[in-house]
Parts: structure tokens; C-alpha cells; sequence
């Protein structure tokens, strides 16, 4: 099938905590809605069935929870309402975006998905309803080629938005399409919990995610397209993901994945935004991770093997990371925190001038959230002393063939391959083999910026 997504450079409001009435929230969503509408029909024209737009597209974000108010539509949230609001404007007040995206789906005859504010009044009889008497949800919305709303999804793990509540329990939406099944969707930072992400693929073994996101881009571990590429990798489904582009404040990264291919966009030196459209396969069967020709992971460094290379620690994404130097121009190493160790096969093509390390991190990360990580990371440092190791690096040079694995304790390991430029490259081999997962690669495409197991162990959270 033939999908579209659109990374959004959105038009901000100068003083998202001022207090203004519904027009003037209404006339900024609305030149937003103007660029979005252009790039509906240009998807359209490209034999697109399916676009999606990001989050925090149509209204931007830094609100507070009085200021984000005349911006918020409502949308009826029982999944009994069948509504087109582009044919049935007079159902409900206060549905202006709503109106227009199921116009643009079905002027376009194409499945719409964007994000938006939305309302819901509550009663003070209910314990969780705030002191405003409404919830206040971020909310994805779905539209199937006629303009009917056929899915409505509340973001559940929010990311410092104050102007928002979590809904009470989990959503787990889907749609059905004519072209490739059914879709589940959430909403960025969810894609790093068990609720409501994983938990939905699994329950209804979903193979197509659309997927809004407004991420700031964390390397070495957490660029976007490193992680939406891994995500399909790791669950074997395919990602339409929609970012918005701010360069100066770290985001951007979109693309549309399958398990073995990536047509992305990632740009911090230019604005504006950028529509991508590829034809993917409807995934039906599982890819099978090559294990055959994988060799056992050996017993790494035995005695009277050359002197073990120093342990150092660095920070690296506000975790305590412990590493071993990746020197030479090739060797075998591992090293270990807590229960999990890494170990790691090279070879380099030339050696180069630049540093390289194996890392290793088992523990609960506590910064921006919090949530329990199991690492293996081979990264390139920012400069030739370890306390650079860790830093956000995004050129390289030195082509590495490598074997990495760990002895992984849980089941969920994503994979990145990132090489210079934040380019993305395929492993050869991956998955698991004798109670580790091991991921291997000969010469990648470009010069190597991480190669690493990113594991979530969901229960330690």
C-alpha cells in the first residue's frame, strides 16, 4: 500500500501561556490546518492511502492548562458514535479541526490521522475529574476515506504536559483499512512503556502503527529514526511515524519503516516541512531474524590473551554507563554491570583516528521519566579522551565490522544500527542464541555512530 507521512514545521503561537478567546486559537490552528490540507492533496496526488501528521501539529505546545483551553475541539470518545464531522458539522460544538481534517479525508478519499487537544466535561462526582470540571486530553484521531472518525486515541504517558490529563486506563485503538488491515496508534513517548504500545500489538497482533510524535532527538541512544526503525525491527511491524521539525529545539526525524527497509527524513540545518511517501508491503507473516550462519558468541578473553583494557565510566544519556575503550584495529572485549554483560567481536577496515567504546548500563534511568534499561552500546566517543564517550556525536568515519551481544533478562531488545549523517543501516544478522541477543554487521554503509541493544525490561519499572 501507498502511505504518507508529513513532518510539520508548525506555526507556534508567540505566547503560548497568554490567555486568548476561540477565534484568535482557532485562526493559528487554522494556518496550520491551511499547510496540512496542501499536503493532503499533494499525498493524494502521489496515490497515497493513508497520511499521517504529528503531534502538537495543529496547536504547538508550552501551554498551560488554561491556556491550551480555547484550542481543545471536543470529540465524542465512545466508539459507538458513528460521525462524519465534514457531513454532520451541527452534532456537536466546538469541532472546528475535526470538521476540517474529516473534509480534507474525504475531499481526498484518504485515511487522515493527526493529533489535536480535545475536551471532555466530567463530573465532580467523579474522584478523578480535575477542579475545572473537564479532562484535558492530547488526542489522535483517525479518518477513513469518506470523513468518518473511526478512532480516538489518549495519549497515556505524557511528557511534562501539564495542560493535559492521562485518561484513567489504557486505550487500545485500531481501525480497519480495505489496504492493509487493521492499524493501531500512540501517541511518542508511549512508544518506550509496555502500556498502552506493546501491550496493544501483542493483544491484537497488529502488524501497521501510525504513530504521531513531537521527539526531541537524544543521541547516542534516542534519535528518532534510530528508535522508530528499531521499534519496527523489534516487533516486526510497520511505522508510519510523523515528527514535527524544529531543528533549534532537537526535533525532527519521520519516516515510514518496515522490518528490513526505512524511507526517513531527518534535517537540522533546514525548515520547512517534509512530506514522504513510499509503497510498503502488507505484512503478513513474520520476518525471520537470520540465525543460521551465526557463529556461537565465544568465550571472550581468556587467559594469557593481552592485558584487559581499562575501565572507565561516563555519563551518557543521564545514565552512569561503565565502558571499556574499543582500541586497535581489532579485538574482543566485554564488560558487565549488574547481571548484564556485554561483549563484543571487531574489526575495523582502517584504523582511525577516532574513539570508539563498548558500554554497558543495567539500571532504572530517572531523567525526563522513568523506566529500567538493559544496554549494550558501541558508540563513537566525542573526542579522544574517555570522559567524551557518551556525548552526542553525529559524523563518523570508521567502517566496523562487529558481533555485539548481551545476556539479556528480558525479552524486549531493540536494535540500533546508526551510522554518520544520522543515517540508518541494516544489521546483517540479529536475535537470540544461547540466551543472548547478538546483533552483526559487515562494513556499514557509512562510517559507525552506535551499534547498540537497547533493552526494556518493562516489570522493573
Amino acid at each position: 500500500y501507498v502511505a504518507a507521512v508529513y513532518e510539520h514545521e508548525s506555526i507556534l503561537s508567540p505566547n503560548p501561556t497568554a490567555l486568548v478567546d476561540r477565534r484568535s486559537a482557532l485562526d493559528l490552528m487554522g494556518r496550520n490546518l491551511d499547510i496540512y490540507e496542501q499536503q493532503v492533496v499533494a499525498a493524494a496526488r502521489q496515490g497515497a492511502q493513508i497520511i499521517v501528521f504529528p503531534e502538537d501539529g495543529i496547536h504547538g505546545f508550552n501551554f498551560t492548562r488554561r491556556s491550551i483551553y480555547p484550542y481543545l475541539d471536543f470529540v465524542p470518545h465512545s466508539q459507538s458514535v458513528k460521525w462524519n464531522p465534514c457531513r454532520e458539522t451541527y452534532l456537536f460544538n466546538d469541532t472546528e479541526v475535526l470538521q476540517r481534517l474529516s473534509c480534507m479525508a474525504l475531499n481526498n478519499k484518504i485515511f487522515l490521522v493527526a493529533n489535536l487537544g480535545t475536551k471532555q466535561p466530567c463530573e465532580h462526582t467523579d474522584p478523578r475529574c480535575p477542579s475545572d470540571g473537564r479532562y484535558q486530553f492530547n488526542t489522535n484521531v483517525a479518518f477513513n476515506d469518506a470523513g468518518v472518525l473511526v478512532a480516538t486515541y489518549r495519549k497515556h504517558n505524557l511528557y511534562f504536559e501539564y495542560a493535559f490529563d492521562a485518561p484513567p486506563e489504557p486505550d487500545y485503538k485500531l481501525f480497519d483499512t480495505p489496504f492493509a488491515g487493521k492499524f493501531g496508534m500512540f501517541t511518542c513517548f508511549d512508544i518506550l512503556f509496555f502500556e498502552p504500545a506493546v501491550n496493544l500489538i501483542r493483544q491484537y497482533n497488529l502488524k501497521q502503527i501510525v504513530y504521531p510524535t513531537a521527539w526531541m532527538n537524544q543521541l547516542p541512544l534516542l534519535s528518532a529514526v534510530e528508535f522508530q526503525q528499531a521499534f519496527a525491527i523489534a516487533f516486526n511491524v510497520n511505522i508510519l511515524a510523523a515528527n514535527i521539525h524544529h531543528p533549534t529545539l532537537g526535533m525532527t526525524g519521520s519516516g515510514i519503516y518496515t522490518p528490513v527497509k526505512s524511507f526517513t527524513y531527518h534535517n537540522m540545518e533546514s525548515y520547512g516541512g517534509k512530506l514522504i511517501v513510499a509503497e510498503i508491503p502488507v505484512i503478513t507473516t513474520d520476518y525471520k531474524t537470520n540465525l543460521e550462519r551465526q557463529e556461537s558468541p565465544g568465550s571472550v578473553l581468556e587467559k594469557g590473551s593481552e592485558p584487559l583494557p581499562p575501565l572507565f565510566y561516563a555519563e551518557m544519556m543521564y545514565d552512569n554507563f561503565t565502558f571499556v575503550p574499543v582500541w586497535g584495529e581489532k579485538g574482543e572485549l566485554q564488560v558487565c554491570a549488574n547481571t548484564l554483560c556485554c561483549y563484543l567481536n571487531y574489526q575495523r577496515a582502517v584504523v582511525t583516528d577516532e574513539l570508539y567504546a563498548l558500554g554497558v548500563f543495567d539500571g532504572l534511568h530517572t531523567v525526563h521519566g522513568t523506566y529500567y534499561v538493559q544496554a549494550c552500546a558501541l558508540v563513537k566517543c566525542g573526542g579522544l579522551s574517555f570522559s567524551t564517550c557518551g556525548q552526542e556525536v553525529t559524523d563518523a568515519t570508521a567502517l566496523i565490522d562487529f558481533q555485539l551481544w548481551g545476556n539479556m533478562s528480558t525479552p524486549y531488545i531493540f536494535p540500533l544500527l546508526l551510522t554518520s549523517g544520522i543515517t540508518l543501516d541494516f544489521a546483517d544478522h540479529m536475535g537470540w542464541k544461547n540466551n543472548h541477543y547478538f546483533i552483526s554487521k559487515n562494513r556499514t554503509s557509512s562510517g559507525l555512530l552506535t551499534a547498540a541493544l537497547y533493552g526494556r525490561w518493562y516489570e522493573k519499572d
